[in-house]
Order: structure tokens, then C-alpha cells, then sequence
């Protein structure tokens, strides 16, 4: 992907994702079972995953506006101070209720990815940080760096189990550690320098919708389809995954962190070949036609006789499903005006993670039958209908580095 010659605070956003996800990875493997050993039903649990993914997108809302006036990295150390106390929350109450309040305003992932307004403000400094000829390659790297941390995080969870401890002991040794992961990231961001704040250029008279003037064709339609993705991806959030296998198959936790240590990684490796394919065919193609393939491998994951077979469809899955991510934040932050990068990661976070806050509730409902594989069959076919209704909407619109000079 080439030298990106970062700045500090480049770096240092790259550590804050590091840790992050890597508090995400070993967070999502576990918390689904950790939710029924407290005595939650499937339904219970898929609310709570609602709760946690609908508070992030909340959050989103209230700190990206907040960021204008308050300064991003203040918003961004308040966020991790929440993440922290929820993580505190989950530790000691079983209390469904007081678990869903905690799941609302802390950053509780359920998903393995990323929650609440980290990524939207990150996404924002990122391209500040590096040349604008270098946008995607950045955006690969730090979903690269995002990805392996998951991974790798998902590993650690099978780490209280080999140590000898009970399950119970074990998810709550993860929860601390959660709790002070986030301690780590607050630190993190009280060393980003004035230059990752941006000009009021969204501030004052004459602001559109959500702070979104010149863009907001582009960017509400953008909302709009990534919405549909994401609601698409609720169904199959690691957390849902892991107990599908779990319930399924008897999975345990050692093999579950296996499976997502695996799948991670997978996804790591498709963000090194997403710049390359870009420059080659295109942003939106490579969105397009990486990811179609890799959502018909998900329709087929519940369809095939064996554990075994499942998990080796998932694993192939993953070396297509994250191709589209660096190219999507590229793609979106190309295409809107430069003074409203910040509304646009924004918008279309809050967009996808509240239409994604939706989806657990129901596919706690569909596990109910295990065999029948429905979230898997759900979230596949609504993906491929989001891949060719993006395709038709955009095709027309390339980014700057796309478009043939004017003669």
C-alpha cells in the first residue's frame, strides 16, 4: 500500500483503532454467552445487542454535532470515558434493564466492529493526516490495522479458559479488561494535537440539514443504501454468529475464538488487495463486485452439511465481505465537499448503525430454529439487493482521481 508518511496524530488514531477493536474482538466472541449465563433469554439478548448498536448511533448523533464546538478530541475522550463505564455496567449487574441503559450510552459492540462516534470523528481527521493521493491506501491501512486487532482479539477471548478459569470467572475477567481498554484509549486521545480539529466551516448562517449544505443529494442517498447494508449486517453481527455456531454445532468458546480469529483475519488480508483493485477498476466497482460474491458465500454458510463446512464458507466469505469498506469511506469522503467530510461520516455512521441497531431484535426471533440458518439467508439476499441498487444509483458519479480531464 506504499509509505503513508503519517503525522502524530495519524499515529495515534491508528493506535486508538488498534485498541479498540481489539476490546471489540474479544468483547463480541463472549458477550452473547455471557448474557445467557446471566439468565437472558434469545430475546433478551437480541435486545440488548438492539440497545447497544441503536445507542451508538445516538451517540454518533449528539458527539458529532457536539465536535464543532467542543473540539473533536474532547468529544472523543468523553466517548471512551462512557465506553469505559459501560463496560464497568456489564460487569456488575445482570439487570436486563440497567444491561440495555449501559448498552445505550456506553460502546458496548456486539458486532466485533466498530460502535458510537469514534469511527465517524477518526474518518473525519484521517484525510488530514496524509496526502489526498494517498485516501484510500489510508483508509485500507487503518481497516487493516482494525481488522488483525479483531482478530487477534477474538483470539485473546479463549485466553481465561486456558488460564484455568471457570466461564463465569472468565467473562468477567474480559469484561475488566474491556473497562480498561477503554481507560487506555482515553489517554490516547488526550494526545492529539490542535491540528486534528478542522475551521467551523459547517458552523454559522446558511447550514443545511445536519450541517450539510452543498452535498446532501449525495450524501442522504448514500445514507439511505448504506442503511439497507447495515440493517442486512445486524443479522449476522459476530456476537449473533458465534451463538448461531454455539447453539447449532456446541461450539465452545475456544472454538469460537478460533472462528473469529480466522475470520478476522480474512478480512484483514481483502483490505491489502482493495487500493490495488481500485486504482484498477474503479472505487465503486470494487465496492460492487467484491462484495456480491461474498454475500451469495453467505446465503450458502447455513445451507451446507457440516460445521466444518460452514466455517470453511465463512472463512472464504471473509477474504471478499471487508473489500468494500476502505473503498466505501474513500468513495464517500471524494464525492461530498471537503468542508463537509465530517456531516458526511456522520450521516451515513448514524445511518448505518441505527438501521443495524434494528436487525438483532428480530434475528434473536429467528434463531429460535437453529438449522434453518435464517439470518444468514436474510442478511445475504438484502446485501445483494443493496450491492446492485448502489451500482445503478452511482455508476455515473466517479471521485476526482476517476474523471477524465476536461479537453
Amino acid at each position: 500500500m506504499g509509505k503513508l508518511a503519517l503525522s502524530a496524530d495519524g499515529r495515534l488514531l491508528f493506535a486508538a483503532c488498534a485498541l479498540r477493536t481489539f476490546g471489540y474482538g474479544f468483547l463480541s466472541v463472549t458477550l452473547g454467552l455471557y448474557l445467557a449465563g446471566q439468565g437472558l433469554g434469545t430475546a433478551a439478548i437480541g435486545g440488548v445487542f438492539t440497545a447497544a448498536l441503536a445507542g451508538g448511533a445516538a451517540m454518533t448523533i449528539v458527539f458529532t454535532s457536539l465536535s464543532g464546538r467542543l473540539g473533536r478530541r474532547r468529544v472523543l475522550e468523553v466517548a471512551a470515558l462512557l465506553m469505559a463505564l459501560a463496560g464497568v455496567a456489564f460487569l456488575l449487574t445482570s439487570n436486563v434493564v440497567l444491561l440495555s441503559l449501559a448498552a445505550v450510552v456506553g460502546t458496548i459492540s456486539p458486532s466485533g466492529k466498530e460502535v458510537g462516534p469514534f469511527l465517524s470523528l477518526e474518518q473525519a481527521i484521517l484525510p488530514q493526516t496524509t496526502g489526498d493521493d494517498r485516501r484510500t491506501s489510508l483508509f485500507a491501512a487503518y481497516n487493516l490495522v482494525g481488522a488483525l486487532s479483531g482478530a487477534f482479539g477474538a483470539l485473546a477471548a479463549a485466553l481465561p479458559r486456558l488460564a484455568g478459569l471457570s466461564l463465569g470467572a472468565g467473562f468477567h475477567v474480559l469484561l475488566g479488561a474491556y473497562a480498561a481498554t477503554a481507560v487506555v484509549l482515553l489517554l490516547l486521545y488526550t494526545r492529539l494535537s490542535p491540528k486534528a480539529e478542522v475551521a467551523r466551516d459547517v458552523a454559522g448562517p446558511g447550514v443545511g440539514i445536519l450541517g450539510v449544505r452543498h452535498s446532501h443529494g449525495i450524501i442522504f442517498k448514500l445514507a439511505a443504501l448504506f442503511a439497507v447494508d447495515s440493517f442486512a449486517g445486524g443479522f449476522v453481527v459476530q456476537g449473533l454468529v458465534a451463538y448461531w455456531f454455539h447453539q447449532r454445532y456446541g461450539t465452545d468458546v475456544a472454538g469460537l475464538s478460533a472462528i473469529f480469529f480466522g475470520v478476522n483475519l480474512c478480512a484483514a488480508l481483502s483490505f491489502l488487495a482493495a487500493p490495488p483493485l481500485a486504482r484498477r477498476f474503479g472505487l465503486l466497482n470494487t465496492m460492487v463486485f467484491t462484495h456480491l460474491p461474498s454475500n451469495v458465500m453467505l446465503i450458502l454458510v447455513p445451507l451446507l452439511p457440516s460445521a466444518g463446512a460452514a466455517i470453511a464458507m465463512l472463512l472464504c466469505r471473509g477474504l471478499l465481505s471487508q473489500m468494500d469498506v476502505p473503498t466505501r469511506q474513500s468513495y464517500t469522503m471524494a464525492v461530498v465537499a471537503p468542508t463537509e467530510r465530517a456531516a458526511a461520516a456522520g450521516i451515513t455512521s448514524v445511518a448505518r448503525s441505527a438501521a443495524a441497531a434494528a436487525a438483532p431484535a428480530f434475528a434473536g426471533a429467528t434463531l429460535a430454529v437453529p438449522a434453518l440458518g435464517l439470518p444468514f439467508l436474510i442478511a445475504g439476499g438484502l446485501k445483494v439487493a443493496y450491492d446492485l441498487a448502489v451500482l445503478a444509483t452511482f455508476r455515473r458519479l466517479r471521485p476526482p482521481e476517476e474523471r477524465r480531464p476536461e479537453p
